[in-house]
């Protein structure tokens, strides 16, 4: 890794997700201090499922005003997108074996995200695209309590579409360059 996972992290929460509003909900949870970043260790997906389990764990018994969200940032397991994405079910299932559907959900990003039937440099993908695998634990109050407050939430994905396409896969790229 040729910086910290955390800093970049923090740079693309602020620069993409917040910067260019592709989640009009991160705003305020990042203006509160109530995310949660964790660099894991893991180098196995079952390190990783373990290490995601303990953090459901965490989340779900921490006070939301204290910690709303956690991302949990894994740089040295399932770099490979197709490798992430069959993982994503595994993290539905210790979700589910924790009790905590309903509660708690998983959000997936990675610096390759693709969604499918469409190219690598499709700019629409960078909606997902993170510096580092990454699995975003979210409480389900918060999302819809955050939904609810926005005037039209089927809106978000459209207009998040049309800034990327606007801005370019290089000018994504570039947006999250130190």
């Amino acid at each position: 890794m040729d910086e910290d996972p955390i800093a970049a992290t923090r740079r693309w929460l602020q620069r993409a997700v917040i910067g260019l509003n592709l989640c009009p909900f991160a705003k305020a949870v990042q203006a509160k201090d109530q995310i949660r970043y964790v660099l894991s260790e893991a180098t196995t997906p079952d390190e990783l499922l373990e290490e995601l389990a303990a953090e459901l764990a965490w989340l779900n018994d921490t006070d939301p005003a204290v910690v709303d969200t956690t991302l949990l940032i894994h740089p040295r397991v399932l770099t490979d997108f197709y490798d992430y994405n069959d993982f994503l079910d595994q993290a539905d299932a210790a979700v589910d074996a924790l009790g905590l559907e309903g509660e708690i959900q998983v959000a997936s990003f990675h610096p390759d995200y693709r969604f499918a039937g469409t190219a690598f440099d499709d700019a629409g993908n960078c909606t997902n695209r993170s510096p580092y695998p990454m699995l975003h634990l979210l409480r389900e109050a918060s999302v819809e309590r955050a939904v609810a407050a926005f005037p039209d939430p089927d809106a978000i994905v459209d207009r998040n579409i049309d800034t990327l396409d606007g801005l370019g896969f290089e000018g994504y790229r570039k947006l999250l360059e130190p």
